[in-house]
């Protein structure tokens, strides 16, 4: 099937934002708890497959693998997520939706997307799924949870702005194919890449977080945990907030609208189109 152009893309998802600015409030966050589930679900999956390899690049390569099964199925399934609506901004920009409606749009799916992932951390952490390894899996996790708390604010900052340079990268082609197995390729590559590259996500980070808070908070882990030499002082959700959370969420936000901005002026939408036939005539 012949592929959508990018004008033709950008047109569509900003017909779509309308839908999505208009959704009711209780519908925006059922459908940011099922995205921010399904988010956390890659995770799971992927840091299940590579808690157990010790080459840090087979690690990433094996995660990078498995994670974008979670932004599939969120497309797939219409759910809500927040660093993917950052394209809304296109139907801002070209005066289709209100920036107020814009901005609760972001607010009630950024809630729901941390409702849902979170969570999926705390059934994953109590209800033995990282039991797996005799407790090995709940060692990676704090792990991989501390690594991203002791991140420099900068750094949290601009991993977040490429990291949703790629998300909405991947979200444009995957609404370039027409059928299910071009929109999954589309939305597999350029996901695969982000993990790949070590890049930040910020409700993706809602899981792997709160996921190793909860993790050293279980008393079947902690002293795995601690006898690993794993940083626990910032296995807290105070430090989760203001170490990571907040720089990534606004590096989304900055490398989502972006991608945003630059297909919108650079891909002439119907609207601009019959602007432009107007000029001409006159």
């Amino acid at each position: 099937m012949p592929l959508f152009t990018p004008t033709e893309i950008t047109d569509n998802y900003m017909s779509a934002s309308v839908g999505k600015a208009a959704s009711p409030a209780w519908r925006l966050f059922v459908l940011g708890v099922a995205a921010g589930l399904l988010i956390g679900l890659g995770a799971v999956t992927s840091s299940t497959a590579a808690h157990a390899l010790d080459n840090a690049g087979l690690v990433r390569l094996v995660s990078g693998l498995i994670f974008p099964m979670g932004l599939i199925m969120v497309v797939l399934l219409g759910t809500e997520l927040f660093t993917g609506n950052a394209l809304m901004v296109t139907a801002a920009l070209d005066g289709r939706i209100s920036w107020g409606r814009l901005a609760r749009n972001w607010a009630v799916v950024y809630v729901g997307n941390l409702v849902g992932a979170v969570a999926l951390a705390a059934l994953m952490a109590f209800f033995g799924q990282l039991n797996i390894g005799g407790g090995d899996l709940a060692v990676y996790t704090a792990k991989v949870a501390a690594s991203k708390d002791a991140l420099p604010w900068g750094n949290a900052f601009v991993l977040g702005i490429f990291c949703n340079l790629m998300v909405c990268i991947a979200v444009y082609l995957g609404n370039a194919a027409q059928d299910a197995a071009g929109r999954m390729m589309g939305l597999y590559v350029p996901v695969m890449g982000f993990v790949l590259a070590g890049f930040e996500h910020c409700v993706a980070n809602m899981y792997y977080i709160p996921a190793g808070i909860f993790a050293y908070l279980n008393p079947a882990y902690t002293q795995m945990i601690v006898d690993a030499g794993i940083n626990t002082a910032v296995l807290d959700f105070g430090t989760f907030v203001t170490a990571n959370l907040v720089p990534v969420t606004l590096g989304n936000i900055v490398g989502g609208v972006l991608v945003g901005v630059v297909m919108y002026a650079c891909h002439g939408t119907k609207k601009a189109k019959k602007a432009e036939g107007k000029a001409a005539k006159a």
